[in-house]
């Protein structure tokens, strides 16, 4: 199967273009599911149930989030019904929706598992906890076709290790949440591939997404009253990941891509 991931998208510009592209994607890379980060989708915090809807119709098939599920209320009963919508697995019992889920595309059938580390984040379960559930419900060629993990979190060795305590057992483990693409996408020794941080689709002139005059302010200026952060309006760069796999479900090849903007790449010439 050949999937693509895109990381978190953030703000209006962004959602437009990802959504704009997906049907493109979808014939010219010839993908078989795309699965999209969410979480700063709505104004930079959140994301809303039209905005699921948008993506959803324009052809995305899971969308995953992190940290800021909860910025925009009227998610709960949203994600409360949906089956392809996920909060993070190891959020405390109780939580509203799923954390993991299958779904059948026309391919065959793609698991995916939305988890938050614990190093330098909000309170959550140990992530550790989650990996032997990922492994025992999203088994390649018994019970999926193709599963992804996504691991939001700050510290790269954590997410490392999340990455090598299920190398062989899923197909792709791949890092979002810093919002600023690693170089280290590779295939593990034992099948899976794997990306610390994927980076976020919006506008790199800027402070992770956000007006650089404003973030640059709370740096330099820590004691005065802080406004309210605002998405940065420049011209969008879509950031991901496209993963390929074998008949046994592990991967072949995980491929960056990054369309407009700063971060554009000459590798979409061969892509497309």
């Amino acid at each position: 199967m050949k999937v693509l991931f895109l990381g978190d998208i953030v703000g209006r510009n962004a959602r437009n273009l990802a959504q704009k592209k997906i049907a493109k994607f979808k014939t010219q890379l010839k993908l078989d599911a795309i699965i999209i980060n969410v979480e700063n989708a709505a104004g930079g915090f959140g994301v809303t149930p039209s905005i699921c809807d948008d993506f959803f119709n324009a052809g995305a098939d899971v969308l995953t989030t992190g940290n800021h599920i909860w910025d925009k209320r009227e998610i709960i009963s949203y994600i409360s019904k949906s089956d392809r919508l996920l909060r993070p697995m190891n959020m405390i019992e109780g939580t509203p929706g799923l954390g993991m889920t299958i779904v059948k595309v026309k391919a065959g059938t793609i698991g995916v598992a939305n988890v938050m580390t614990n190093l330098f984040m909000s309170r959550s379960d140990p992530v550790f906890d989650k990996v032997p559930l990922i492994i025992e419900h999203l088994k390649l060629t018994s019970n999926v076709d193709f599963s992804l993990i996504d691991v939001h979190g700050e510290a790269s060795s954590e997410k490392m290790a999340i990455g090598f305590a299920l190398d062989g057992k899923v197909s792709a483990v791949v890092g979002t949440h810093t919002h600023v693409p690693t170089a280290d996408h590779q295939i593990l020794e034992n099948g899976t591939a794997y990306i610390t941080d994927v980076g976020m689709s919006g506008d790199y002139n800027s402070i992770i997404g956000m007006d650089k005059n404003d973030a640059l302010k709370r740096f330099m200026y820590p004691n005065e009253k802080k406004s309210r952060l605002e998405v940065s309006s420049g011209e969008p760069t879509l950031c991901g990941v496209v993963i390929e796999t074998d008949t046994n479900g592990l991967s072949k090849s995980i491929i960056p891509l990054r369309l407009g903007g700063k971060l554009e790449q000459t590798i979409l010439v061969w892509l497309f």
